[in-house]
């Protein structure tokens, strides 16, 4: 079930993804921020990131989990992360087992490698310390 209409903004998309978890809520900020930025092949910049946490059904705490404790709060890595599951290299089942054990079981620099030789306009530099 997907939360996310055509009628919704960053904003409004931000407060039903988090779900009122702040972790959460700074995560996907930073995406609609930078992750066009991250990933210039990606038609709709951070949009396309939120799409791809409601499609894979990411709320919540989840996203924090998933930027936090998966992808060490590296961003480049989250949207590599979202990314490799559009491109087939990663399957769903493999990430939401690695947000539910703290990253353990998935590669995630091995899949930014990956990700970065399919996209040529994948940047893992851009918004890193963010």
């Amino acid at each position: 079930m997907s939360l996310l209409d055509l009628k919704d903004n960053g904003y409004t998309a931000c407060v039903k993804l988090s779900q009122g978890n702040p972790g959460a809520a700074t995560a996907i900020v930073l995406l609609l921020k930078h992750a066009g930025d991250i990933d210039k092949d990606s038609a709709l910049g951070g949009i396309g990131s939120l799409l791809q946490l409601d499609q894979l059904g990411i709320y919540g705490s989840r996203i924090w989990m998933l930027y936090s404790d998966v992808c060490n709060r590296s961003l480049p890595r989250m949207v590599a992360l979202l990314r490799a599951v559009q491109l087939g290299i990663l399957d769903t089942a493999t990430l939401q087992h690695g947000i539910d054990n703290y990253g353990r079981g998935l590669d995630v620099d091995g899949v930014l490698e990956m990700v970065k030789k399919e996209l040529r306009g994948f940047d893992d530099i851009v918004a890193a310390s963010s």
